[in-house]
Formats: C-alpha cells, sequence, structure tokens
C-alpha cells in the first residue's frame, strides 16, 4: 500500500475545511496510508516586506524539507508547476508504484507559497490551476484529487 503524506503550512481552522478534509481522509483510508501534517506558518507583520516573505519561506521551507520521509518523491504545489489532468496524475503515481516507488509526499506551502529549496526538491512541480485558491483549499482540492487517482487506477466510476 503506497504511504502518501501531506506536508502544509498552517492549519485548518474554518468548519468548512476540516469537515470537507475529514471526508476526504476517511476515503483514502482503503487505498492509502496517509499522514497529514500541518506545519506552522511564519507569523508577519500585515504588511511584510519582500525581504521579510523570504525570510519566512526560507523558515517554512527548512521545516517542510525537514519531515521529507526518507526516500519518499516529493511533490511541490505551487503556481508555477505543471498543469495534470487527474488522468495524467493517476497514470503518474501508478507510474511510480510500478517503479517500486512506495511514499510520495505532497508540500503545500502558507499563503506566500513555497521557498525556492524546496521546490529544487521535488522530483514534481504540481500546479492546481492557473488561478489563484486560498491554500487551505488547496489542500482539499489535493485530497479530493488523490481520492479520484485512485479511483481512476481503480477502474471505478467516480471519475467521469
Amino acid at each position: 500500500m503506497l504511504n502518501i503524506s501531506i506536508l502544509c503550512v498552517g492549519k485548518l481552522k474554518e468548519r468548512f475545511y476540516t469537515e470537507a478534509a475529514a471526508e476526504y481522509v476517511k476515503r483514502l483510508g482503503g487505498y492509502c496510508r496517509l499522514n497529514l501534517a500541518e506545519l506552522p506558518e511564519e507569523r508577519l507583520p500585515e504588511r511584510p516586506s519582500r525581504a521579510q516573505i523570504d525570510a519566512a519561506l526560507v523558515r517554512e521551507g527548512e521545516a517542510l524539507l525537514q519531515r521529507i520521509p526518507k526516500g519518499a518523491l516529493a511533490v511541490a504545489l505551487c503556481v508555477e508547476g505543471r498543469l495534470l489532468s487527474s488522468e495524467d496524475l493517476a497514470r503518474r503515481m501508478s507510474d511510480w508504484m510500478l517503479e517500486g516507488r512506495s511514499s510520495v509526499v505532497f508540500l503545500i506551502g502558507g499563503s506566500y507559497g513555497l521557498a525556492p529549496r524546496v521546490k529544487d526538491a521535488a522530483v514534481l512541480r504540481l500546479s492546481m490551476s492557473p488561478m489563484t485558491f486560498p491554500h487551505h483549499l488547496a489542500r482539499i482540492m489535493l485530497l479530493e484529487q488523490l481520492y479520484r487517482v485512485f479511483k481512476i487506477n481503480q477502474g471505478s466510476g467516480y471519475h467521469k
């Protein structure tokens, strides 16, 4: 069974996000071993300078990099990443499993994204869309897409 980790900067606070995440975590339980970890988001002033943002990204990035499981393939979610269809992501994950990979970690940054060093550590930079979404919603979207990936690879009717 595939080990999937999702490392997120920031904590889900809104009930509608936590309930949606819990539902997909439950659904994924039959398909993979899922580990979801929330790392603290750096506190910044209301109008941070670029230097303050960059320093915060470095600190958040170091915390993310330290939590990547040994031997795991890292996937960084970032707006400049590759746009993949659900089917393409399903094929990619199936290929990784066929290659003998047993662990994939998805990295979701905070409201300012991911540090360049984190993106460089990833085997895939993945974009959900060219549109901008709250980073908390990205977690829900990723969980749903992972569920869809397993359903596609299973040949289920969930994916239309």
